[in-house]
């Protein structure tokens, strides 16, 4: 295999893999630092009042997040799906992959619009007490990830249809903005049991 400047052009398959696009993992690895401390700082804070922690997440709906997990989860692998197609110069593929990608994770935010409204209707929000504080900031920090993600992938809906095949351009963009969408995902992986699952059945 050959590389220049960081960039491995030929995969053992014989196909065209993307470049590598060191920034984006930078970025990567500093939000999950950042949550990390979010998650870290929740379950110390639960320990002196598991009750009221398991009380209120009792008024979450698990269905609505179980259902938004399934949503990025598909969202991901279409993504996935198109980024492969475009290391095998097969762009009519990513044409319509990226476009489905970003309909199915368009669930999310309708979900979770009506998971906000109706707390709110019902007089809950963050200064309802600590857990709400946490469940309001912590999935409002990864809907604003989710927002900016819904933008990558609206921007490279559009420059997959006038990408050329193995065009390195396309292919940093691919891989980074697939990248980022699937750290919103792992992010909401780990929030969805900690706050929906941990002691809802106790």
């Amino acid at each position: 295999m050959r590389e220049l400047e960081g960039i491995d052009h030929v995969g053992r398959t014989g196909a065209e893999i993307a470049p590598a696009f060191p920034s984006i993992w930078y970025f990567v690895i500093a939000d999950c630092i950042g949550f990390g401390i979010f998650f870290f700082v929740f379950m110390t804070e639960r320990l002196p009042q598991a009750a009221l922690f398991d009380e209120s997440a009792q008024q979450l709906d698990v269905r609505l997040g179980l259902s938004n997990t399934l949503i990025l989860i598909t969202s991901s692998w279409l993504v996935a799906l198109a980024a492969q197609a475009t290391r095998r110069h097969e762009l009519q593929r990513a044409r319509w992959l990226l476009p489905t990608a970003f309909v199915v994770a368009s669930g999310f935010a309708l979900l979770k619009g009506i998971e906000y409204g109706t707390k709110i209707s019902h007089g809950i929000t963050p200064l309802t007490n600590p857990f709400f504080m946490f469940y309001f900031v912590l999935t409002g920090v990864h809907f604003l990830h989710y927002l900016v993600g819904m933008v990558v992938l609206t921007i490279l809906s559009f420059k997959v249809r006038s990408a050329n095949a193995g065009d390195p351009s396309f292919q940093l963009w691919m891989e980074s903005g697939g990248i980022y969408w699937h750290l919103i995902d792992l992010l909401w992986v780990f929030l969805f049991p900690m706050l929906y699952l941990l002691g809802v059945h106790q």
